[in-house]
């Protein structure tokens, strides 16, 4: 191609400039910019709210179905849980200023620390990397949990952002999932012990139930099944809170000495990595022993 020469053609035929490739382009610094860049303005501004913690929250897109497919044990599979918080895991591995992430049944919730600058604080951006990346965990280490058992399509998660201004909003936020996952769980320990054990219809499991208070519920199970509900498992009554802690390895390393011969030392350094509890988190005990996860309100 000829670019920003004169072309001239004798025996009659006109001449001709081609034009340059540069005027189709201008070029500010070190960013080269086309006449096309208006369009960005187009853009809308989610520049999340400064000194806000911000929460992104993720849930199973029709895993009702998704369950039912795959062949799900009721009322929990632990498979399942195991692989929804591996996935959040490796989520809050790639994005440190996650802070505190907070799962149950088809749902997670990442808080990250209200003065990260991650992506400019830009929402869409939080809320895609976080969904991409469980999304696509949740795939990578389906055979961990589920062994041979294939998995038949891909799973979907949505995602919403929402800002926390006060550690006191957190807290309550964090509280109402763990609140609605003790109502869920112990509807569904309820209702599928009347249908696996009792004999029930689910429809007649579902009339038996309504209408019945938490006392009652655990009435059922006490009385009918001889259950104590308080001592189901942690992980169905509570769900999943991960966060960081600092633990110390000892590794061993092969170093050379002055006389050139060589010798295994071990070496303890501390590392942070992610940490799952199974407990209480609307109380005040898991924040007192946890301190370092809240950030000053003042800031």
């Amino acid at each position: 191609m000829v670019i920003g020469k004169v072309l001239s053609i004798r025996e009659g035929v006109r001449s001709g400039v081609v034009t340059p490739l540069a005027r189709l382009f201008t070029c500010t610094g070190n960013m080269a910019k086309s006449k096309y860049e208006y369009v960005r303005n187009f853009e809308t501004d989610d520049t999340c709210l400064r000194n806000c913690y911000i929460v992104v929250r993720l849930d199973g897109r029709n895993f009702h179905k998704f369950a039912e497919q795959h062949n799900f044990t009721k009322p929990n599979d632990n498979r399942a849980l195991g692989l929804m918080s591996r996935s959040a895991h490796s989520v809050m591995e790639e994005l440190e200023d996650i802070v505190i992430a907070y799962g149950q049944s088809d749902e997670f919730s990442f808080v990250f620390k209200r003065t990260s600058t991650w992506f400019k604080r830009r929402a869409s951006k939080l809320m895609t990397h976080v969904a991409s990346q469980f999304s696509s965990s949740y795939v990578f280490y389906w055979k961990e949990f589920f062994g041979e058992q294939p998995l038949l399509y891909p799973p979907g998660f949505d995602g919403r952002v929402v800002l926390y201004p006060s550690n006191r909003n957190l807290k309550d936020y964090l509280s109402w999932r763990q609140a609605d996952c003790h109502i869920n769980n112990l509807y569904n320990t309820v209702f599928w012990t009347l249908v696996q054990k009792g004999g029930l219809t689910t429809v007649q499991a579902e009339d038996r139930l309504k209408g019945t208070l938490a006392a009652d519920k655990n009435e059922i199970l006490f009385s009918e099944f001889d259950i104590n509900y308080n001592k189901e498992s942690a992980v169905h009554r509570k769900g999943t809170t991960l966060i960081w802690e600092k633990r110390d390895e000892t590794v061993t390393k092969r170093i050379k000495q002055p006389n050139e011969e060589e010798k295994d030392v071990q070496v303890t350094r501390s590392r942070r990595r992610v940490q799952a509890y199974h407990c209480d988190i609307i109380g005040d005990q898991f924040w007192e022993e946890h301190p370092d996860i809240l950030e000053d309100d003042k800031c």
